[in-house]
């Protein structure tokens, strides 16, 4: 038995010396001049000397602010106050009181990647977001620049900054539909207070969704970490594939999931900064789920589903005058191919949509009782409209909205007002604005359009708006939103 395995190791060695020179021939690492190293299946030190002067070092402050907060006091009942409020329990009514709160000063730490030589510089809105003071620290020199925000974008959770500097080391940006599940990358950042940081890892995954908002993901086993956030993901050739974003951990460290923002998505991002100062956000106007996911539940129903494919996105909601109800799309339909790619797993479909603007059109083909059509929608902004959605001061409130459909006004007995589609944060947040209330009035003007909250926002005398509006129950009722912190 020992004659039989001493025959057997060097064929075995020589078994995977073959593999990782085959290995080493198939990998589009580095040029012809790059050397490696016997048993290793890639040469990663072209890439992070490609990409390690481009990523930079931000350091975000929020300094100390006095803001006003409400609280509850359960005590209001039982022991009031004759000096009114003079021993510190504040003041208000039925219950409600307000006290002043000195925030404490913040600082927070992130990476970004330079994409051009005059100073413009990507990295995820999380880094930069409520920031009084942004400094941008260099790789290769380490001087300090103070940076200012060009556009941001809290779904995508991705944001520009620029530095006024020149001759910067901007890195090369790659395709990222083009990479593949499989492929080495690194991601190159500023993690847990170590600066300059480089790890490896693989493409573990495409087009996850994580989370609302944050869609069609690379996800890589790369380690990523507190700090890695806005910093690079890169092939072996040292281009950019994706922003750093996330990692997926119990612990709040890296247990080997971590998340990228494709360029293919960051580039339309970039443009949109510049050109708009906002992200153009397109909708298709439809909610459903990948068709092996509706089937799977459908059996567990004990429901027998039969829709001809077992691959796209079924179709489980139409919405109500969006660019999929106008171009005849059908709850029950599957979603199968858009503008010429197969989409087989809705995370495909989101990273197609955030490449487009409202007003694009697509063509898509679907199925129908296992039958294929085809139809183009013209796909929509959040208000329900192909307009450009332009940065102003309504971003304060928070909120997405967009005019009421017909059935709405009937079921209702109103002829106009805004819905409140999402409430992300914001004035309206703090006032106690629900999702679903729609708004017909701010400070005795109609509000029929976005313009019209748009400009009630502009013109608010004092800083304060009075919104009167009606619940989805049909009650009515009324908030009072302060723009700026009293």
């Amino acid at each position: 038995m020992k004659k039989i395995v001493k025959t057997l190791m060097p064929a075995m060695y020589l078994m995977v010396i073959a593999f990782s020179a085959a290995s080493c021939n198939k990998t589009q690492a580095a040029p012809a001049t790059a050397t490696v190293a016997p048993g290793q299946p890639v040469d990663l030190t072209y890439a992070a000397e490609k990409s390690l002067p481009a990523v930079v070092y931000i350091k975000s402050v929020t300094n100390s602010k006095v803001q006003t907060v409400e609280y509850s006091d359960p005590f209001e009942d039982f022991f009031s106050d004759p000096f009114g409020g003079f021993f510190g329990r504040g003041q208000g009514n039925n219950g409600k009181r307000q006290r002043q709160v000195q925030t404490p000063k913040r600082a927070a730490a992130g990476s970004g990647v330079i994409i051009s030589a005059d100073g413009y510089i990507v990295t995820n809105n999380h880094v930069v977001d409520g920031a009084d003071e942004l400094t941008v620290t260099l790789n290769e020199n380490s001087k300090e620049y103070s940076a200012r925000i060009i556009g941001a974008d809290k779904a995508t959770d991705l944001a520009l900054i620029k530095i006024d500097a020149k001759n910067l080391p901007a890195i090369v940006i790659a395709n990222s539909d083009d990479v593949k599940v499989g492929e080495w990358v690194l991601a190159v950042g500023n993690p847990l207070g170590l600066n300059n940081t480089v790890t490896a890892g693989i493409v573990s995954a495409k087009a996850r969704t994580m989370g609302q908002g944050v869609s069609s993901m690379i996800q890589t086993d790369a380690a990523i970490n507190q700090g890695n956030s806005g910093g690079a993901l890169v092939n072996t050739r040292g281009e950019l594939i994706g922003i750093n974003a996330m990692l997926y951990s119990q612990t709040g460290s890296n247990i080997g999931y971590g998340f990228a923002i494709p360029t293919a998505i960051v580039k339309k991002a970039v443009d949109d900064f510049k050109k708009y100062g906002t992200y153009q956000r397109a909708m298709i106007g439809i909610k459903g789920s990948d068709v092996s996911t509706y089937v799977d539940t459908e059996k567990e129903k004990g429901n027998e589903i039969d829709l001809g494919t077992m691959e796209g996105i079924y179709i489980a909601e139409v919405v109500e005058d969006g660019a999929a109800a106008d171009g005849g799309l059908q709850k029950g339909d599957v979603l199968t191919v858009v503008d010429g790619k197969k989409v087989k797993q809705f995370g495909e479909l989101q990273g197609i949509i955030a490449q487009k603007r409202p007003g694009d059109k697509v063509t898509v083909k679907y199925l129908r009782n296992k039958k294929e059509k085809t139809t183009t929608l013209t796909l929509k902004n959040e208000q329900g409209n192909t307009k450009v959605v332009k940065n102003a001061d309504v971003d304060v409130l928070g909120i997405d909205v967009r005019p009421i459909t017909e059935s709405q006004k009937n079921q209702l007995e109103i002829s106009y007002g805004l819905e409140v589609l999402k409430v992300n944060g914001g004035k309206m947040k703090d006032a106690g604005v629900p999702k679903g209330f729609i708004i017909q009035v701010v400070n005795d003007q109609p509000m029929r359009t976005f313009d019209d909250l748009q400009q009630a926002v502009k013109d608010a005398k004092d800083q304060m708006l009075v919104i009167k509006g009606i619940f989805p129950t049909g009650k009515r009722g009324g908030f009072v939103v302060y723009l700026q912190n009293e």
